[in-house]
């Protein structure tokens, strides 16, 4: 399989699972292999993907994941994934379960062609999966070029194909029916909820209006203080969601937002 092919498969196999793909995606510094866009109801979802059309002899290592995360970080991209045509290396496949990288080799590659095959047959006029590759279970691999020993990238072998992208074509259509509450498009409302101390601001104010609504008519503040943390999270990491899609930064800026809105209820406590 040429890397045009291998590509095209992929994106293929991308498209079926509801993602808008970018074929050749030019950043400032690189070129990817494909970029796909994932449509959820909390916000679009991006990946990057790597396709490395190796010989057997050689073997991806932790270079090419190391790259592809700051591909991905660059575009904030939710996931990383890299497909090869050989294997990976033991500490690759090591760093990607560590990562939460999505890697597949040759192994995983021809279950997910004969599959894809078997349902679509052929693709755009190139049969993704021949029927003398299948009964041999070992197709024969076109080298496109010849990365350099310490070169690297895939999937682990463990891996199943069925979800490679995390979601079926139906739970995608259920998503589209769902209601979305991603970024508002007022633009009164975005910089408010982009920026943090807006951000602390609102969360005091309406966890304080939410927890006086809540416990009117208990006196027992020991609930009045937990409602109050609880709602305090739950708006916290909530608003922060819905306005970011990488997870550290969801974790990092929440907690900031959560913390630091507990420390004025503290000190108004103490003050008055």
């Amino acid at each position: 399989m040429d890397k045009d092919r291998l590509v095209n498969f992929m994106a293929r196999v991308m498209e079926e699972s509801g993602f808008k793909v970018y074929r050749n995606f030019q950043t400032s510094r690189h070129i990817i292999d494909i970029y796909g866009v994932l449509p959820t109801i909390i916000g679009d979802i991006g990946v990057v993907v790597a396709c490395k059309n190796y010989d057997d002899r050689w073997e991806v290592g932790l270079d090419v994941l190391k790259e592809m995360e700051m591909v991905a970080k660059t575009l904030k991209a939710s996931k990383v994934v890299v497909v090869t045509t050989s294997y990976f290396t033991k500490s690759a496949e090591n760093y990607a379960s560590r990562r939460n990288i999505k890697i597949l080799d040759k192994e995983g590659l021809m279950t997910l062609a004969k599959k894809f095959s078997a349902q679509h047959g052929e693709y755009g006029g190139v049969q993704v999966y021949n029927g003398d590759e299948a009964d041999a279970g070992n197709p024969e691999v076109t080298e496109d070029y010849t990365p350099s020993s310490n070169t690297a990238s895939s999937f682990p072998k463990a891996s199943k194909t069925h979800g490679l992208f995390g979601r079926e074509k139906g739970s995608l259509d259920k998503a589209k029916k769902s209601t979305s509450f991603s970024m508002p498009n007022s633009p009164e409302l975005k910089p408010l909820l982009t920026n943090t101390i807006s951000l602390i601001i609102i969360v005091f104010a309406l966890s304080s209006l939410i927890t006086y609504l809540i416990s009117s008519g208990y006196n027992n503040t020991a609930i009045i203080g937990v409602t109050k943390i609880v709602v305090s999270a739950v708006l916290s990491y909530g608003l922060v969601m819905v306005i970011e899609r990488d997870l550290m930064t969801i974790l990092s800026k929440g907690t900031i937002v959560f913390f630091v809105s507990l420390l004025i209820y503290v000190i108004m406590i103490i003050v008055f």
